[in-house]
């Protein structure tokens, strides 16, 4: 079961088995706030940008801009700015495990621990021995800032790390700002920092919420984004503040133990909205999902945009006919090609500020991450690859609307290429992006809903290459079946434009993998990932 970056789906993929999910073309204005809050940390720097803003809002002039006018001014020198390696072509995909779900649990006092150590030290071992790379371990802020704001606990990723180094793996490190225990059914998990989740018991607005005030609280809103709402600091000063500590921690690991280090952006880690919930009943597959801009601050910001283009009244009405999460888009007139639809000028209002929210939401964050890497393998001359995660929404692809990607804040159609603008940012930070779905085919998914894994990994591989951005991966169902297994290498060292992957993340090991006829199939695929190609 997909349990980060995984939305429950009914493709059938291996008899017996289901799929699970994560999570002019480009933008015509950014919506970033000028205002970023400036603290004493000198070594940190605002990126430039191209619209002008007023009292730290946009004003944007969407409707006389060209369809095809991009983001951010990109020169030369900006294209790609990666300080990593400058090419993506590879002859060999490094294979990490990602750790199992349950790695970590809560004691009787309500401290967090490591479970089941003897077992975890000696499957470690057993992945070297199969040819395994390295393994990919969940950093989560519920557990390293549980109780207290700014107190920092590492002792239990100081022992985790020392014995992945013991069994001589690399580390893929995911610096998690989310929660799941939606996955858990209410029976375990991590959850948001106990403080946190404090405040947000008085204020429910911290949190996404849709249509009907249902709130989400497996990540912060990013209406809070700039707001000093948790003990004084913003929602991107508390990551930031995160991200200096582990930095400063476990500072002699990077460049020799930790070799890549995703940054949390959004539900499951990925960039989007949580469009598309689990475990609560609300959305089952091939649903196109609802809208997450109903809390108070994304609305208020919604109306002062709309004020500035003076339609203050596009500001203050919910999305009309916009459908529920399990709608199919056939029926639902705003994802069909009429009034008041995806292509009304009232359309593309909304889509453009709630995608460009989610992408002013990874440039800030990006940006605070990349300056920290930045300034330490400038110190020790180590490097480390900075990665972000979107999630793979391929059902209702081959539609123009494309409806479940807008809900989840790709504003993505069949007359728009909505993942350009993500590049984009991750090129001017010199990220790598990381996708699902390589374990997908077309014919494996169900043709009536219109899916297209294979067209979607096509499209970020195109706008990957224009934007000399690398690629890395993951699956997105448990294959241990030749075939997917299979198709999964086949997505790695022969994408659509002829490029190899950066690197390639088995989801996840749990004991499954470990059954003979399960184990017989991966030790060869991890061995021909890791030979010549």
């Amino acid at each position: 079961m997909a349990e980060i970056g995984g939305i429950r789906c009914g493709c059938r993929g291996v008899p017996g088995g289901n799929f699970f999910h994560p999570g002019g073309f480009s933008l015509k204005s950014c919506f970033l706030e000028q205002q970023r809050t400036r603290r004493n940390r000198n070594f940190f720097r605002n990126v430039s940008i191209v619209p002008s803003f007023k009292r730290g809002r946009l004003i944007t002039k969407w409707s006389s801009v060209a369809a095809n006018s991009p983001i951010f001014s990109m020169d030369a020198r900006e294209k790609s700015r990666s300080f990593v390696l400058v090419s993506s072509r590879h002859k060999k995909v490094p294979v990490y495990v990602m750790m199992p779900i349950d790695t970590f649990g809560i004691d009787s006092s309500g401290c967090p621990i490591i479970k089941r150590l003897k077992a975890l030290t000696v499957s470690l071992k057993a992945l070297k021995l199969a040819g395994v790379h390295g393994v990919a371990v969940e950093v989560w802020w519920g557990i390293v800032e549980r109780f207290c704001p700014l107190e920092f606990k590492w002792s239990l990723y100081d022992e985790l790390f020392r014995l992945i180094s013991e069994a001589g793996l690399k580390l893929h490190v995911a610096l998690c700002f989310h929660s799941n225990m939606h996955l858990f059914r209410g029976k375990g998990g991590v959850s948001l920092p106990l403080w946190i989740r404090e405040i947000g018991d008085v204020n429910k607005d911290i949190y996404y919420r849709d249509k009907n005030g249902f709130s989400n609280n497996d990540y912060l809103t990013l209406g809070v984004d700039q707001l000093p709402l948790f003990g004084g600091r913003t929602a991107v000063q508390c990551y930031e503040d995160l991200m200096l500590s582990f930095s400063k921690n476990f500072e002699p690991y990077f460049g020799n133990l930790i070799e890549e280090i995703s940054i949390g952006l959004g539900p499951s880690g990925e960039l989007r909205y949580p469009a598309h919930p689990l475990g609560d009943g609300r959305w089952t597959f091939p649903g196109i999902g609802e809208f997450q801009c109903h809390d108070k601050y994304m609305m208020e910001d919604l109306m002062a945009v709309a004020s500035q283009e003076g339609k203050p009244q596009w500001g203050s009405r919910d999305l009309p006919n916009a459908g529920c999460y399990n709608s199919f888009p056939s029926g639902v007139p705003f994802f069909e090609e009429g009034h008041d639809s995806f292509l009304s000028d009232y359309g593309r209002f909304f889509l453009e500020w709630y995608s460009g929210k989610l992408i002013c939401h990874a440039d800030a964050i990006l940006a605070k991450a990349a300056d920290v890497l930045r300034r330490r393998q400038e110190e020790e001359k180590s490097s480390v690859m900075l990665v972000a995660k979107i999630g793979g929404i391929y059902w209702w692809y081959k539609t123009s609307s494309h409806p479940a990607e807008l809900t989840a804040g790709y504003y993505n159609t069949a007359f728009r290429d909505g993942y350009d603008p993500l590049a984009s940012v991750l090129s001017r930070h010199g990220a790598a992006l990381h996708i699902p779905c390589l374990d997908m085919a077309d014919s494996e998914t169900p043709e009536k809903y219109l899916c297209s894994p294979e067209g979607l990994l096509r499209q970020i591989h195109d706008v990957s290459k224009k934007r000399t951005i690398q690629v890395t991966g993951r699956n997105t169902s448990e294959r241990y079946d030749v075939m997917g297994l299979r198709q999964i290498r086949e997505n790695c060292m022969q994408p659509p434009n002829g490029e190899t992957v950066r690197s390639f993340t088995f989801f996840r090991m749990n004991e499954k993998i470990f059954r003979v006829e399960n184990w017989n199939n991966f030790v060869p695929f991890v061995r021909q990932m890791s030979a010549d190609v």
